[in-house]
């Protein structure tokens, strides 16, 4: 694999001359296929035409940076990428298809050579892999990058048919005939195929597809298919930092997941399903103990649910976390869901490593999650 050319002192300079202050706002945009909203100007979004915000990582110079993206939309959705001085990684791209713009514009600030070393899409709902499942009148995230290591779900329940996957297999079809390999988790574990379970994504970083019940068990959840995934940095003979990203997986998939695999305690944990409470389990929590946690959300938004306490994040999910961190990001937030109406949470969320630090920088503010009136207002820090 080729070492990058770019760096990333040379992706922030870019960043800052492109990109000063905060996203910009506008009037409207559209919703595919045919739903155009009005917000006032008050209310931030983002749409096709406008640029993506970027936290100010200039002061820090780092071996190994994960970005939590805002998708330009009401809805809530996953986009992770990583970058060291050897590899550029995406892990999953929601919400929307009409997040692939806003999600473009972000990588290419970074992912200057214009390749992808790894995606992984986590499991087959449309907040993790539409942007991957275009129609053939869209380009997908595999038209707009060359991906070189594509690895996915070893199960799905949905039919060969349905439209969203459909496309999805057709994308991904087409990138593998230009080239890409392609691997599903349980190929990864087993090391078959010319798969393996570690990849080296940097100088003394080891990227590892985790084992998990679900590659090879059904579930009546799509969600435990997920793709599980952690990250590992070695600082010195005997200390590393650790980053864990497990999709969608719910709990009884995480109780599966402790006692597959040797956990770590982890500086950085990707909440598990969006803060939902049938995830990040307290069976998962003991034995990571996170230090920082980010969720990638619009905060109270009644997209899935009505009721106040079930949307993200829930307060079950606070409660379980709360004893290990009160270092908790959110995406984006909710201003009014009927209305269309959004903004900013702590925005885009990224988490930067060297031997000897590491620290947190968000595109909007850096306040935790507890500290928010958003929280004030509809949840409790438990005693």
């Amino acid at each position: 694999m080729a070492k990058k050319k770019t760096k990333f002192l040379a992706g922030i300079i870019s960043v800052l001359v492109g990109a000063v202050g905060s996203f910009c706002v506008a009037t409207y945009f559209t919703l595919p296929p045919t739903d155009e909203v009005y917000v006032s100007e008050e209310v931030y979004y983002s749409s096709e035409d406008s640029e993506p915000s970027f936290a100010d990582m200039s002061s820090f110079d780092a071996d190994i940076s994960i970005h939590f993206l805002e998708l330009g939309n009401k809805y809530t959705g996953d986009c992770v990428f990583i970058q060291t001085d050897e590899a550029d990684i995406l892990i999953d791209c929601g919400s929307k298809t009409n997040s692939i713009p806003i999600v473009a514009e972000y990588l290419n600030n970074y992912c200057q050579d214009g390749i992808l070393e790894y995606v992984i899409v986590t499991h087959a709902h449309q907040d993790h892999y539409a942007g991957f499942a275009t129609n053939t009148k869209t380009d997908s995230i595999f038209d707009l990058f060359e991906c070189e290591v594509i690895i996915d779900f070893a199960m799905t329940n949905q039919s060969p048919t349905a439209t969203t996957y459909s496309n999805y297999q057709r994308e991904l079809q087409d990138e593998v005939a230009n080239g890409a390999q392609h691997f599903t988790a349980l190929q990864c574990v087993e090391e078959t195929g010319g798969a393996t379970k570690n990849f080296s994504i940097g100088d003394g970083i080891t990227m590892t597809i985790l084992d998990s019940y679900y590659y090879t068990h059904s579930s009546s959840t799509e969600n435990n298919y997920s793709v599980c995934v952690l990250i590992t940095q070695e600082i010195s003979n005997n200390e590393t930092r650790n980053f864990l990203f497990t999709g969608d997986l719910e709990a009884d998939g995480e109780e599966w997941l402790v006692e597959m695999n040797d956990f770590p305690q982890v500086e950085l944990y990707k909440a598990g399903h969006h803060g939902s409470k049938t995830s990040s389990s307290e069976a998962l929590m003991q034995v990571i103990q996170p230090e920082y946690v980010c969720v990638c959300c619009c905060a109270g938004s009644s997209e899935y649910t009505s009721t106040p306490e079930n949307q993200f994040p829930t307060q079950e999910f606070i409660d379980r976390v709360a004893p290990y961190t009160q270092k908790i990001f959110v995406t984006t937030l909710c201003v009014d869901y009927k209305n269309n109406e959004f903004t900013s949470f702590n925005g885009n969320i990224v988490f930067m490593s060297n031997a000897e630090e590491y620290a947190c920088f968000c595109s909007n503010n850096n306040t935790y999650l507890k500290d928010t009136e958003w929280f004030a207002n509809n949840r409790t820090w438990p005693a």
